[in-house]
């Protein structure tokens, strides 16, 4: 594994951790009349703390996108989840919550599961598929999940809702990170006349937009620790799921390998549960009153 895909992508993870940590604490005060609108970018915008979220985060793409274009989506990924462990250290300085037992666990099942996978695995790098029919196939059955849980979350509203949309948005952004691999290919190939002719960059960006709409009411709604886990753990699975499927990934497939593949993935989830659920992750606030102001903090 290269040590620069693996420095761009762990100092990805850290921006998009504390980015997520800051959206939540702006976006929990959010009018639930924004849920799944727009309008809830347009207000957020108006709060300096919302707004230096999203600057980490924009930061945090952009080192996964450079990440992406030096290694393999498969491998890139799995590192791209350890973002919770970031998120952890900031909400523990927050809330002065120490790490215990459960903050322990769940850091060594994610940082093994992640070690165990790309050992297991070896991702490396192949020929991408030039069938159209697989590759719209993969991204449209991702995209059609993600609809499919929007549509419930909003029936569910302040249940299920959270953990629905942040699912969505998971399954988004590792479509979404599938794609900019392949615009940095063809930027890198042909140049930004051939990518601008083309409609990943522009599928980028609708995708973005619409994820950051899902997760910002995920984290309106409910706690961090209920979406968070969803989001994290959902990206990478349909980013290995693309990167295999169309982009010409390659894992290891033998039997021993595909069982460490298997169990490693495992305890990334598994790890990422313990994590979101861990009390030092903001609770959020009562979300019983119907509407609240945003006030600039």
């Amino acid at each position: 594994m290269s040590v620069l895909v693996l420095i761009l992508a762990v100092s990805a993870a850290c921006c998009l951790g504390f980015g997520f940590v800051l959206q939540q604490n702006a976006a929990r005060q959010a009018p639930l009349s924004d849920f799944l609108s727009p309008r809830l970018l347009l207000d957020l915008v108006k709060v300096p703390r919302w707004l230096g979220g999203i600057a980490l985060m924009v930061a945090g793409m952009v080192l996964g996108a450079i990440a992406l274009g030096q290694g393999e989506v498969s491998l890139v990924e799995p590192l791209l989840a350890t973002n919770l462990l970031f998120a952890l250290a900031l909400s523990r300085r927050q809330t002065k919550q120490p790490l215990g037992r459960q903050g322990w666990a769940g850091l060594a099942l994610l940082a093994g599961g992640v070690t165990a996978f790309i050992v297991a695995g070896e991702p490396r790098g192949g020929t991408a598929v030039t069938d159209p029919f697989r590759r719209w196939l993969i991204i449209g059955v991702m995209i059609g999940l993600a609809l499919l849980l929007t549509t419930y979350a909003k029936r569910s509203r302040l249940s299920a809702g959270p953990v629905l949309l942040a699912l969505a948005a998971g399954l988004l952004y590792g479509v979404q990170d599938a794609l900019t691999r392949v615009s940095g290919q063809r930027f890198s190939a042909s140049g930004l006349a051939d990518l601008l002719t083309s409609w990943q960059p522009y599928a980028v960006l609708a995708i973005g937009i619409t994820g950051l709409v899902l997760v910002q009411s995920a984290f309106e709604t409910a706690p961090l620790r209920m979406s968070l886990p969803a989001l994290t753990a959902a990206q990478p699975l349909a980013g290995i799921v693309c990167g295999v499927g169309f982009l010409g990934d390659r894992l290891r497939t033998d039997t021993a390998a595909l069982t460490w593949e298997a169990v490693g993935l495992a305890a990334v989830v598994a790890g990422i549960v313990l994590l979101g659920m861990h009390p030092a992750m903001p609770r959020g606030s009562d979300r019983s009153e119907p509407t609240r102001n945003l006030q600039p903090s």
